[in-house]
């Protein structure tokens, strides 16, 4: 699934309640109050404006039961300024928008200059009736893992019922239209990250007429069946951080092993377990667990989302192959706390079993090319267990069609990401009449803060001239550099 790990969740505090205003720059009325939107370490927090609207849970009964959707309006420093607003379409499936925002701010600062920022957490994520079910950790291994899996499941379902169904991306994006319309904005601007491509390719395809320009970061093309191909990216994307730190002196120098550690370290925790004490990230308190197959593949899978996670890898490789698993534990144990709670998985389970596992159809061959990647069949077979028992959505006939389109857009690829590698990017532009690709060399999974994207985010949505942008920023672009000993990288 698509996750961006290592985000903070964020809490939404309503302050006091100010006189309903129209939306900046917007035509339409509907009750706004001053609030903040805080990081729950107390790290930062960012001044915004929130509201709800009032939908249909089940659209095709449009008198039924209604749910509330929570969104923010982060206004433009100018007020002065007519920019088209910026829509921001979170990951996962199941991370809200706020969540993405407050945790990236300054990514978006240029941006704000200008443009109000809009964050509509989407149905089932954040505050906008959260589906959230409780599954263990994915490096818990155990003879009866996908026993827990369904009892899981079947707890979840029994607290939310047969309603999950109506949380799919297809309503996602009326969701999203209605909202645009009761603010008042004419034609939008879209920023979406990895699953958030997806809805924002689908908003296109209904509602052309009000998109002014689009950013696809970490992309997903229409076609695209999420889950299958996420083993096989993963394995690229490690191979290539194994032959970066091959071609960078100082860390060839320092692991002249590494592939053969790596490789080793795979052979061996097939079968093998081995209990290690690592601990806790927050309290420190020590704690015993089982470093496993599944525990090895969870460290270097979210090692990989980002370049300056992968800047550890070689280390942490060179670290267990000497015997030492606990910095490696470490990572993924550490990344889970950060993201708990972030995640919405049932409303990612409606997502997936509706739109994508009906799709999967993997083969015996397919089965066994998976089997030789780090990460295996073990997510998909969980979702295979998953989608069995949950209830599947209304999802647009042409949701998995082509889409053309002559909207102005500009794609970002890290050239290592795990799970959207760049040739999903050229996949979706074939139809994107009117679109820029630009690949940062050696990163992972989401730009949004990388170097000088920032830049070029905000220069896009004055004048979305895709060929016409100034990028030539990037040609000087370095991803973090590979630490050599516990000092850091080379001088």
């Amino acid at each position: 699934m698509r996750l961006i790990p290592a985000l903070a969740a964020v809490t939404m505090l309503a302050g006091a309640a100010s006189q309903p205003a129209p939306a900046a720059q917007g035509s339409g009325r509907i009750a706004l109050n001053e609030c903040r939107l805080e990081h729950p370490l107390r790290l930062a927090s960012v001044a915004a404006r929130c509201g709800e609207i009032a939908v249909a849970e089940d659209r095709s009964e449009p008198h039924g039961a209604q749910i509330t959707l929570r969104f923010a309006i982060i206004p433009a420093l100018n007020r002065a300024a007519r920019a088209a607003p910026l829509f921001v379409l979170a990951g996962g499936p199941g991370q809200s928008a706020t969540d993405l925002y407050v945790s990236f701010a300054g990514a978006f600062a240029r941006t704000n200059r200008s443009h109000d920022i809009v964050l509509l957490d989407q149905r089932g994520t954040g505050r906008s009736e959260p589906l959230r079910c409780d599954y263990a950790d994915d490096w818990r291994d155990s003879a009866d893992a996908m026993e827990q899996i369904r009892r899981a499941t079947r707890v979840c379902l029994a607290k939310y019922g047969d309603r999950v169904r109506n949380y799919t991306t297809s309503i996602a994006v009326q969701d999203l239209e209605e909202l645009r319309r009761a603010l008042g904005y004419g034609p939008v601007n879209l920023y979406g990250a990895s699953y958030g491509t997806r809805v924002a390719q689908l908003y296109m395809r209904r509602h052309a007429a009000a998109v002014r320009a689009v950013i696809l970061d970490g992309v997903t093309y229409p076609e695209q069946t999420i889950g299958v191909d996420t083993p096989q990216d993963g394995e690229r994307a490690l191979m290539q951080i194994v032959a970066r730190c091959r071609d960078s002196r100082g860390c060839a120098e320092a692991y002249p092993q590494l592939p053969a550690e790596l490789d080793a370290l795979r052979r061996s925790f097939g079968a093998e377990r081995r209990p290690i004490a690592v601990a806790d990230p927050l309290t420190g308190a020590t704690q015993t667990i089982e470093f496993n197959r599944l525990l090895l593949g969870a460290a270097l899978r979210l090692l990989s989302y980002s370049a300056s996670q992968t800047a550890l890898m070689p280390a942490l490789i060179h670290q267990a192959a000497l015997g030492n698993f606990a910095p490696l534990a470490a990572q993924p144990i550490m990344t889970a706390k950060q993201i708990s709670g972030e995640l919405a998985s049932g409303m990612q389970n409606t997502v997936i079993c509706s739109e994508d596992a009906p799709f999967f159809n993997v083969s015996a061959s397919d089965r066994a090319r998976l089997m030789r990647t780090y990460q295996g069949t073990d997510q998909l077979d969980a979702l295979g267990e998953i989608c069995a028992l949950w209830p599947k959505g209304p999802v647009d006939a042409d949701l998995h069609a082509p889409l053309s389109s002559e909207i102005p857009v500009l794609l970002l690829s890290g050239e290592a990401d795990p799970v959207t590698p760049p040739a999903d990017a050229e996949r979706a532009r074939r139809g994107l009449k009117n679109s820029r690709h630009l690949v940062l060399a050696g990163e992972g999974h989401g730009q949004l803060a990388t170097g000088c994207v920032p830049r070029l985010i905000a220069q896009f949505l004055d004048r979305p001239d895709p060929q016409g942008l100034d990028a030539e920023c990037l040609a000087h672009h370095r991803p973090a550099p590979f630490f050599v000993s516990e000092a850091g990288p080379s001088p």
